[in-house]
């Protein structure tokens, strides 16, 4: 059913997207004569890789840097580009790999291969299913690129303060996926997240604390606090408690 799900509402964005994405391709071509289309090295379910198709929003050879990071004054962001992140059209485009079957609409966000490297065993388990477009993780950290504005390094800024919490939120799905309700209820959120963030954030808190997460977790959710230093999940040291799945 999920697979369905997934194949039906992607074909359906894409028809539909088609109507801003030819536009915004056109511009980015015009913008410096480039193939308008990125294609990333993601990492997929199992651990191993898929091409992810995106709408170029950086110079080309921005890859090639060696910075994974993006952060919201990253000079590698074309003036077309800022308008396709904001208005996530870069997104849009995966609908190609959900329609392919390597991604889902719901899931963790896919990885490069550094990333992923990085993993503890209990970050791993968010290789168990199909990345996806849009999941709990990503909804709360929404603002990522701002987090990381400023940053003279914005990998590590997204190791200490991104990635311990994202990956928490994250494996809070994983462990408790059941049927489609979560997975409707998370595209809504993720649509009603684009005009009202502060309703959307209340509505993530009260689902984070339901699928068990807690209150530390749910506070984060809740982004109501400035974001603190911390271990990724699973390294030994964090006390931060995980319901998995409940009978």
């Amino acid at each position: 059913m999920k697979r369905i799900m997934d194949f039906s509402i992607a074909l359906i964005g894409l028809i539909v997207g088609s109507v801003v994405l030819i536009p915004a391709a056109i511009a980015v071509w015009i913008g410096d004569c480039h193939s308008p289309f990125y294609i990333a090295t993601r990492v997929s379910r199992g651990g191993g890789t898929f091409r992810m198709v995106k709408l170029r929003s950086m110079r080309v050879l921005a890859d090639k840097t060696g910075v994974m990071s993006t952060s919201g004054d990253d000079p590698r962001i074309t003036a077309v580009g800022r308008f396709i992140r904001r208005a996530k059209l870069d997104e849009l485009t995966q609908l190609w790999n959900v329609l392919k079957g390597e991604m889902s609409l719901v899931g963790p966000r896919p990885q490069v291969v550094p990333d992923a490297a990085l993993y503890t065993d209990a970050e791993r388990d968010m290789l168990t299913v199909r990345p996806g477009i849009t999941d709990l993780a990503s909804i709360v950290f929404a603002d990522e690129g701002e987090i990381l504005r400023g940053a003279s390094d914005p990998d590590a800024r997204y190791n200490s303060l991104i990635r311990p919490w994202k990956s928490r939120i994250a494996l809070l799905y994983v462990h408790n996926r059941s049927g489609l309700r979560l997975d409707f209820t998370l595209l809504w959120l993720t649509v009603l997240n684009s005009v009202n963030r502060a309703a959307t954030l209340c509505h993530v808190r009260d689902l984070v604390a339901k699928l068990g997460g807690d209150e530390t977790l749910q506070d984060v959710a809740s982004r109501q606090h400035p974001l603190v230093a911390y271990p990724p999940p699973g390294d030994g040291t964090s006390p931060m408690h995980f319901a998995r799945k409940r009978p």
